[in-house]
């Protein structure tokens, strides 16, 4: 088979998955899994390049978080913190959904947004069943806040890890550069949503009064697990935070924080592990073969390629174009591959031109997280949330995701093209 031909069935094939799982007429676990299977099948990819193409950083992050949050919810904390938030809020779903849209955006900026992710959702899922709301518009807010607020840092989101690693920008870097424009669409995005979905955020008195009046005390029913739990979880968040001093990627700490938890918990393993939500794992790495098949026909390389070739150097248009295609690229497939090829094409512009590099690597970063706001695939942290919302019976489908995120990814991204030119380009 020549590479035309190749580059061809790899984009179909890749494409077809994408209609699959729009339309939802099977299950996307299953959609994405045949997706990766005819990768590899019609030799598009062969098996080796296809298990070495599944990250299992961001694997191991989610099964280490996954046992972290199961053995964490026994102790009774979510409900505990559900109805103290409740009662600060004074019972005001609208001001629940900016509370925790807030916490979730500023979590993700100081973890990262898939570990925010796990522990918001199920907070989110208990106040949403005791006031008698739906959980979806909080959910999809909170997910879209947990985006934005890992671009304001260098351990908040994977493309920005991968771009300070290997441009050499630190966690300083990112804060100053990020933080600002990211501070303001969190506030910008987070009230668009609520008015958005005002209406809905209604509940009753006698829910409310019965609620303040609950004693949020008595929900925590193992006060013993409950200290190992913040002991192992404050371990793992510090360790997060220090990750690039201590050298240890943040799935190897995922992953030894839920080893320790199961160890010092006496609790029934098989019973923790049977809870994981493995479809949503088996989702990813569907995922990743499917765009290590595009990867390795060159597909994504050519896009990059474009990119560069019909900027032709011109700051203003190279930047804006990175930030754009960046964006759109990342909605739609992985933004670590995508970031990852891009890198070296920016640098090898600089080698031989005298552009200024440093507006496009905030373009990347910006664009690359930004956009996987856009669709339920485009972030690890949009399926995560909605693969634990489906578990407790509130599906997120792919069009309700789109409809509601995908404008107003594009209004962050339109924000962040006037951001980028006052502050690099004018």
């Amino acid at each position: 088979m020549d590479s035309k031909a190749e580059l061809y069935i790899a984009i179909s094939i890749f494409v077809l998955t994408y209609i699959f799982i729009i339309i939802e007429t099977f299950d996307r676990t299953v959609v994405a899994v045949t997706g990766a299977a005819l990768m590899i099948l019609l030799k598009i990819i062969n098996q080796e390049s296809a298990v070495e193409e599944v990250d299992f950083n961001t694997l191991g992050l989610l099964i280490g978080m996954m046992i972290l949050v199961m053995i964490t919810k026994r102790s009774g904390v979510f409900e505990y913190v559900a109805i103290k938030l409740v009662k600060i809020a004074k019972g005001s779903p609208k001001k629940i959904m900016i509370y925790l849209s807030l916490s979730t955006g500023i979590l993700s900026a100081l973890l990262d947004n898939v570990t925010t992710i796990m522990l918001i959702i199920p907070i989110t899922l208990n106040i949403a069943e005791e006031l008698s709301i739906n959980p979806v518009p909080l959910i999809i807010t909170e997910v879209f806040a947990s985006n934005v607020g890992g671009t304001a840092t260098l351990i908040g989101d994977p493309p920005n890890i991968i771009i300070g690693s290997k441009v050499g920008l630190s966690f300083t870097n990112f804060i100053i550069n990020n933080g600002p424009f990211v501070l303001l669409s969190l506030i910008i995005s987070i009230t668009l949503f609520t008015l958005r979905h005002i209406k809905e955020l209604k509940t009753t008195r006698d829910l409310k009064e019965k609620i303040m009046e609950r004693d949020e005390k008595s929900l925590i029913k193992d006060k013993f697990l409950l200290c190992k739990c913040l002991l192992v979880l404050g371990a793992v968040f510090v360790a997060f935070m220090l990750h690039g001093i201590l050298g240890y990627e943040s799935a190897t700490i995922a992953m030894t924080g839920a080893v320790i938890l199961l160890l010092i918990s006496n609790l029934n393993v098989e019973e923790i592990l049977s809870e994981l939500e493995w479809s949503t794992i088996l989702f990813f790495v569907g995922l990743f073969i499917l765009v290590g098949g595009l990867k390795s026909v060159g597909a994504i390389n050519k896009l990059a390629e474009f990119v560069l070739r019909i900027t032709k150097g011109h700051l203003i248009l190279t930047t804006i174009s990175i930030l754009w295609v960046s964006a759109l690229a990342s909605a739609f497939i992985d933004n670590i591959p995508f970031v990852t090829t891009m890198i070296p094409l920016i640098q090898h512009m600089g080698e031989i031109s005298d552009i200024n590099l440093k507006p496009l690597w905030w373009a990347l970063s910006l664009g690359a997280c930004l956009g996987g706001n856009g669709t339920i695939v485009g972030a690890s942290a949009n399926v995560v949330a909605c693969g634990l919302s489906k578990k407790q019976g509130h599906k997120i489908t792919f069009k309700k995701f789109l409809f509601e995120a995908f404008p107003m990814m594009f209004l962050t991204i339109a924000m962040a093209t006037l951001y980028l030119y006052l502050v690099y380009l004018m």
